[in-house]
């Protein structure tokens, strides 16, 4: 998780996916808590189940459920972790407290081994033995508690879920308190540990509960007054028809000291907006997909579905590749209108992110531009006829004083037209200028580590300094890339669509440096293409409407709108697009390089001896 995102609390209600399944398939799923209540006590009272055992995402409301029951032994796993100070210890190198690299504390490595690790040994292996020996009826519930020894001895099993949207507001509200602790944290400290710690380590339990089919009964739980509840055998079936077809993700909307208003209009955003920086289409961590059938939704973060879909929808070498995440992430930066860029930043590569942060893999980026208006610009890379070092003396010179830097001086600027695709490795020099909508598309890491090398002395919408990482950033910099060299590799301009046109596909981005490829194709009337056993991830980024079907099964359709960003699972196979409007379309697709395991293994190695 872009662990420091405060989404703006909008729920689009537009991006649903409609799938087809008996109403005996449906009329399992519960979304009145009186019924839920119903069927849970119901079930718990069967002299056969004595231990009702309720897992969650962090933020989720277990006394929701705890409360239905009544005359019931409860274990809270609260109860069961060690104390908050041998935590601390314990997590101490994973958190540092370095003020000169990281001022404001915002990074750290992830902790993986799991919540078990944070237990205290004495006290589960007592939990355990009580489990053995009951009579009673039992609920254990918590962060935790599905864990294998545990679950074993569960005659019913729950896991509550949370959108990660949702996870974010609640947790700045201040309704969640750290595992282990007893307060709550401030919001940044509190997010910082979150990403590092529990969201991480509950992700991989949930994973494994998913995978291993371990669950009775799931629960969309972002709303407590209004739970989603359904068998985890129902939720199998939901997930079947999901990967057979086109689907879209839920957005996530956040505002932001450089946001524009293009999006705002475009999707009729609430006015109560100041303005719209980010929208999280389809950055897996971020974001969630909606289920819709005989009438009843469901909700589930996007990483639920990913782990119980994964081959089917990615595909077996990409997800023994890259450990069962979605490889690619996708957003849209909006600065139409706005009043300045983005920051100055960079990325790390992977040998850096790995050592620093215990991150799967580097940081890559590129922008393709949508819309632009007169005199937008992309920056990236550097000035041909200047040394970056001098560059790097200003930023921590500024630092210090708090005076501006000429940085048009240094930093290379690209002329923003539609069409343009810029590839931005790990490393380079960049930032999207003022008065453009970018579509912009990334690789794994996703997004928690932009280390603002200059910001303009600007102040975030809550009046805080914005956070630099000069020192990071000089660490991961690669100076060499200068104009000539960025002209060269970096920036592609699409082609025209002539009028004697009806197809034109093209690559408009693809680099040894990134593991992904990016095409675009015009059409007038429809086209054909094929996964090929890769998933495609389509975005529409000119025309009003298009219909995206499995040729095999036309049915298993979606049907997207304009800058709609819509995932091909790579068992559709052959698909078709149709144009559902009066004007040509472009779709702007992103799949993985033909080859990229050895390729982009091979390239890893050579930079790492270099």
């Amino acid at each position: 998780m872009s662990f420091m995102f405060s989404p703006f609390p909008y729920d689009d209600l537009n991006a649903v996916n409609h799938v087809n399944v008996s109403l005996d398939v449906t009329n399992k799923i519960l979304s009145n808590n009186e019924l839920i209540k119903k069927e849970l006590v119901s079930k718990l009272l069967n002299k056969s189940n004595k231990i009702l055992v309720i897992d969650g995402y962090p933020t989720c409301n277990f006394d929701v459920i705890v409360k239905m029951f009544s005359n019931v032994k409860l274990i809270n796993m609260r109860d069961i972790y060690k104390d908050e100070k041998e935590i601390y210890n314990m997590l101490k190198s994973y958190l540092p407290e370095d003020r000169i690299m990281d001022p404001v504390l915002l990074y750290g490595k992830l902790f993986t081994d799991g919540l078990k690790k944070l237990m205290d040994e004495d006290k589960l292996l007592n939990l355990i033995d009580s489990l053995k020996n009951t009579s009673e009826k039992i609920i254990v519930y918590g962060h935790g508690s599905l864990i294998k020894e545990i679950r074993e001895l569960a005659d019913i099993k729950i896991y509550m879920d949370v959108s990660p949207k949702e996870a974010a507001i609640r947790a700045k509200k201040g309704l969640y308190i750290n595992i282990g602790d007893k307060k709550a944290r401030p919001f940044k400290e509190l997010m910082r540990r979150n990403y590092y710690v529990d969201f991480e380590n509950e992700t991989l339990l949930r994973k494994e509960l998913v995978q291993q089919n371990a669950l009775d009964y799931y629960i969309f739980a972002d709303k407590d007054d209004s739970l989603v509840f359904s068998p985890f055998s129902t939720m199998n079936v939901l997930f079947d028809e999901l990967v057979k077809r086109p689907f879209r993700c839920k957005p996530v909307y956040l505002e932001g000291v450089w946001g524009g208003y293009y999006m705002m209009r475009m999707r009729n955003l609430p006015k109560q907006m100041k303005n719209c920086a980010w929208i999280f289409d389809m950055i897996p961590s971020e974001v969630s997909v909606v289920i819709e059938a005989n009438n009843t939704q469901i909700e589930v973060p996007y990483y639920t579905f990913v782990h119980a879909r994964g081959v089917k929808l990615m595909g077996q070498d990409c997800v023994n590749y890259f450990h069962g995440y979605f490889p690619i992430r996708f957003n849209y930066d909006d600065t139409w209108h706005a009043n300045g860029n983005m920051s100055i930043q960079c990325h790390p590569y992977h040998d850096y992110v790995r050592k620093e942060n215990n991150e799967l893999g580097r940081q890559d980026e590129s922008y393709y531009i949508v819309e632009a208006a007169e005199g937008a610009k992309t920056f990236l890379g550097f000035n041909e006829d200047i040394n970056p070092d001098d560059f790097m003396k200003e930023v921590f010179e500024s630092e210090k004083t708090g005076n501006p830097i000429d940085y048009l001086k240094y930093v290379n600027a690209v002329t923003s037209t539609p069409g343009t695709q810029v590839l931005i490795p790990a490393g380079t020099i960049h930032s999207s200028g003022r008065n453009q909508l970018v579509l912009e598309i990334g690789s794994l890491t996703i997004g928690s580590y932009t280390y603002k090398l200059y910001d303009y002395m600007r102040k975030d919408l809550d009046g805080n300094p914005r956070p630099i990482h000069s020192r990071h950033g000089d660490n991961v910099l690669q100076k060499y890339r200068k104009t000539n060299w960025v002209n060269s590799h970096l920036v592609k301009r699409a082609k025209g669509f002539d009028d004697n046109d009806t197809i034109l596909t093209q690559t408009v981005g693809e680099s040894p440096l990134l593991y992904f490829k990016l095409m675009t194709t015009q059409f007038l009337d429809k086209y054909e293409d094929n996964t090929k056993n890769s998933f495609h991830v389509l975005t529409v980024t000119n025309g009003e409407k298009v219909r995206i079907s499995s040729k095999t099964n036309p049915e298993y359709n979606f049907v997207a709108n304009y800058l709609d960003i819509i995932v091909v699972p790579q068992n559709i196979g052959e698909y078709v697009i149709e144009n559902l409007g009066n004007q040509p379309v472009t779709i702007h697709k992103t799949l993985l390089r033909d080859d990229f395991l050895n390729e982009f293994e091979q390239y890893q190695k050579a930079l790492s001896e270099k």
